[in-house]
């Protein structure tokens, strides 16, 4: 049967209404339907409410031997400010997948941030007829992990700050005797997490009280430098006048102030370990080891150094389990982990791919999405997520859109807030194929990994059919297996069933040949500029003197094999925003490097990239209300 064919399970209409009107007129199952539909048994998840649950990672071990199904990464071309239907695409071909072509089905997706939700962006649950339900609950608190991300992060900020402070008041005896009291029977005791730091210090003793004088002093003093703390709190609200704060201003903190800011919550280093982490040990140990600055003597200090490993995984151990949700024509959805792209690695969680592989079997397929363009998302995707979880793509949808590459062609800026210049909603070929360079450098990138490339060509409503058709020739030309026109945001998985089908035939053949783009034995310099120039086309790498001095720190304290997380910008294959197409032959300029070493990488920063985003002057929030007699969400987006 032609995809043209298929009728839409939904009742749909046009114009398609808004976002959570189209989730607020369709009843979700039960989540126990859903959850035995794809293989659950009822012990292997805990249910938030009648639409949500949380998968234990006991599932896996269960499934353990069943084969994997086939792996999908959604990525997308260089983006206007609107986004271009990246998540929407990602749901509507899961839909066409399950709804449509009886395949066995996951999407693996990541958990909105509020930031984007109250702010310009909006919200991250899909688009008209292809959305996860509900998405009221999925774009607000949905089970807590952000919240607990939240206060995970801060409380090893709070940490930092008062050890720092009781060090600078106490002699070393006071210190020591704090630290390890003894009790009624005058007995002295560690916590297990002190073993950690003893360990790391060469000291064997377990006897608090068999310790010397020095061994007393340096297991006591952590000689933090503040100038080298890299350890920022962070809120999940876009709040620009938190991006650079002082702390310790109060009287009784004695005069121990220092210059710190906020992060936004999804660009925390514990958001990145729990998407990267395989198991709760595991997790256990990238918390533990995440560094937060240096000694005065340039030496690493971590989280177990402060005390503070085993408390961030009890605040963290709901986390860990994915969140069950579904999708508006009743596929079943995990959500779990939401790094951003830009300042983070951009991807969902290990655990939750490997789970729904084992679900879905040999047949099956598990959809999973990168986050911004594919520069970013599938190039972190590639290099730091499948490395942490053993698996390989089958498949890459690049999604792409008309009103992008008009932009990519030379068309005016895209603006959030401001109504699309008339180029945009007028036929214009000549624009399209002159912005297929972006097109055509993305679908480049993605095939150097090895993997089979299928473009979906998202359908907006002022497209034309000589437009379409446009994208369609350029992305077979430049090395695409497939180009689709997709309506799956006004049909749901109906419009999306040509897509997948060419997913299916993409990911018919033998396992492609994957290969990452770098070794991370090189050095930290090398594996920069091989980003710089196979991905994003950069003549060479500028690094300023900070980026040197940290280069040099994390290479002499053996971190520097770890793999890239660029933090660039999204609007651009280069560090300015306002390069669009294809930009080759610029000077990428390298502001500082940062490691994550919990998580697992280093991550630069490029050109003036900001960690804690802010309000535009009408943020999403003026249309966001609440029925008190129903008790309905309006107006989320």
């Amino acid at each position: 049967m032609a995809a043209t064919e298929y009728k839409p399970l939904l009742p749909v209409k046009q114009p398609v209404p808004s976002d959570i009107e189209i989730a607020q007129s369709v009843e979700p199952a039960h989540i126990a339907k859903i959850a035995e539909a794809v293989g659950l048994l009822p012990h292997e998840y805990d249910l938030y409410g009648t639409h949500k649950a949380k998968v234990k990672l006991s599932v896996r071990d269960r499934v353990a031997g069943n084969p994997d199904g086939k792996y999908v990464v959604v990525a997308g071309i260089t983006p206007t400010p609107l986004g271009e239907g990246k998540s929407t695409t990602t749901i509507g071909l899961c839909q066409a997948l399950g709804a449509y072509l009886k395949k066995k089905v996951l999407t693996c997706v990541r958990q909105p941030s509020q930031g984007p939700t109250f702010g310009i962006k909006g919200g991250a649950a899909g688009g008209g007829y292809s959305q996860v339900i509900p998405m009221e609950e999925m774009n607000l608190h949905l089970t807590g992990d952000i919240h607990a991300i939240t206060a995970a992060n801060n409380l090893l900020a709070a940490a930092i700050d008062v050890r720092m402070f009781h060090e600078a008041n106490q002699t070393d005896e006071a210190l020591f005797n704090r630290l390890c009291p003894a009790d009624k029977q005058g007995k002295r005791k560690f916590a297990a997490v002190m073993l950690r730091r003893l360990a790391k210090l060469g000291i064997d003793k377990t006897d608090p009280d068999e310790l010397t004088p020095e061994e007393r002093r340096d297991f006591s003093r952590l000689d933090i430098d503040p100038v080298s703390i890299t350890w920022r709190r962070v809120i999940d609200t876009n709040d620009r006048f938190l991006r650079s704060i002082t702390v310790g201003q109060g009287p009784e903190e004695k005069g121990a102030t220092r210059s710190s800011g906020f992060d936004i919550t999804v660009s925390s280093e514990i958001m990145a370990v729990l998407a990267l982490a395989t198991d709760l040990g595991d997790m256990r140990e990238r918390l533990g080891r995440m560094v937060v600055g240096n000694d005065t003597k340039g030496r690493p200090v971590t989280a177990d150094d402060l005390g503070v490993g085993g408390a961030l995984t009890v605040l963290m151990k709901d986390a860990i389990m994915p969140t069950l949700m579904q999708t508006l024509e009743q596929t079943p959805v995990l959500v779990h982990a939401g790094p951003f792209a830009n300042i983070a690695h951009g991807n969902s969680s290990v655990v939750a791919d490997q789970i729904g592989l084992k679900l879905v079997g040999e047949d099956g397929f598990v959809v999973t999405e990168a986050g911004f363009g594919a520069d970013i998302g599938m190039e972190k995707f590639m290099n730091i997520k499948c490395r942490a979880s053993g698996l390989t793509p089958d498949c890459v949808v690049l999604v792409a859109t008309v009103r992008a590459l008009k932009m990519h062609g030379g068309g005016p800026p895209v603006v959030a807030g401001t109504p699309l210049h008339h180029d945009y909603t007028t036929e214009n070929v000549p624009l399209v194929t002159d912005g297929c360079c972006n097109l055509a450098r993305h679908i480049e990138n993605a095939r150097k990994y090895g993997v089979p490339v299928v473009v979906a060509i998202n359908r907006f409503a002022s497209d034309t059919d000589a437009e379409l058709q446009a994208i369609k020739e350029a992305a077979l030309a430049a090395g695409a297996s497939d180009a689709v026109i997709c309506a799956h945001h006004g049909l749901g998985g109906a419009g999306a069933v040509g897509l997948g089908e060419a997913v299916i035939k993409a990911c018919s053949g033998p396992k492609p040949e994957f290969k990452f783009l770098y070794d991370v034995n090189i050095s930290i310099k090398e594996k920069i500029e091989t980003i710089a120039k196979e991905m994003y086309h950069a003549a060479g790498v500028e690094y300023k003197p900070e980026a040197e001095a940290q280069i040099e720190k994390y290479t002499r304290m053996g971190f520097d094999k770890l793999p890239i997380c660029m933090a660039k910008t999204q609007y651009s294959f280069s560090h300015d925003a306002s390069l669009k197409g294809a930009p080759s032959g610029f000077i990428l300029p390298i502001r500082d490097v940062r490691a994550s070493v919990g998580a697992g990488f280093l991550y630069p920063l490029v050109g003036n990239m900001m960690t804690m985003p802010g309000l535009p002057t009408r943020p999403c929030f003026y249309d966001i209300d609440l029925d008190t007699a129903t008790g309905k969400v309006l107006g989320l987006s």
